[in-house]
């Protein structure tokens, strides 16, 4: 090829990519004939992404409701919102277009109320606060979130001590905003990142997970954060639903462990 050469080609359009169902095991809090709400466990990713095509939450969803198919999109079928694939929690998950449809706008119009437990590395010196710093992505790492970023976006956090430790506290957290890895990133940025955060915890991040294999012997796989409940209007009723997950094994013994015995 020299300066100068004109090149010409087609591309082909893409192949449709086929999501199956698959017989993957879901705890469900709630279903009816508009939503089913489940509490995802770690370690399961929400849709299908590159590198992640079955053995997704969608994939389990399309074997327990094969009619969810089209609903929202064929990629997230039912998904109105997502937690990361090491994030366990409550979901909610729409069955219908209708619902679909309400859903979003509540989320759009921040009428979904979402609150959280996480592990942070560090003792809380405050009972409550809140973090108002902007999120965009990282400006150089794609894959990660930042507050120092060129296209910044308003992200607020709400938090409060449940629970003091020696090394570790464990908060609640009221979202009133829900940018990608917005808990994760600004715990970091005030130097209290999540327990076992692969991708935002620092130095403290990995001397605390030592003092816990040190303790406990159990070493941290993931990072100890918790969608713990959810409040929204429901697209059918428009009756207030409110739904809470009880603590995943891994998050529920270490807080154990920590607290000693009675």
């Amino acid at each position: 090829v020299r300066c100068g050469d004109k090149i010409t080609g087609t591309i082909p359009d893409p192949e449709p990519v086929l999501f199956l169902p698959e017989p993957i095991e879901l705890n469900i809090l709630h279903e009816d004939s508009d939503i089913i709400v489940i509490n995802k466990q770690p370690g399961i990713v929400a849709h299908p992404a590159p590198g992640h095509y079955s053995g997704t939450l969608v994939n389990a969803l399309l074997y327990h409701c094969p009619d969810l198919t089209g609903i929202g999109g064929e990629i997230r079928p039912g998904i109105v919102h997502r937690l990361d694939k090491d994030t366990s929690g409550v979901l909610v998950v729409a069955k219908n277009n209708i619902s679909h449809t309400n859903l979003c706008l509540q989320f759009k119009e921040r009428r979904v109320k979402k609150n959280y437990l996480a592990l942070v590395c560090g003792r809380m010196e405050q009972d409550s606060g809140s973090i108002t710093l902007p999120i965009g992505r990282h400006p150089s790492d794609r894959k990660k979130m930042s507050v120092l970023t060129r296209k910044p976006k308003i992200a607020e956090t709400l938090w409060k001590v449940v629970e003091r430790f020696e090394y570790l506290t464990l908060l609640e957290i009221d979202l009133k905003t829900g940018r990608t890895h917005q808990i994760r990133v600004h715990c970091a940025a005030i130097r209290h990142p999540v327990l076992g955060d692969q991708v935002y915890g620092n130095r403290s991040k990995l001397s605390v997970d030592s003092k816990i294999i040190q303790d406990f012997s159990i070493q941290i796989k993931r990072q100890m954060l918790h969608a713990w409940k959810i409040r929204f209007e429901h697209p059918g009723t428009n009756k207030t639903m409110e739904f809470e997950a009880p603590l995943p094994d891994d998050m529920n013994k270490l807080i154990s462990l920590l607290k000693g015995p009675d």
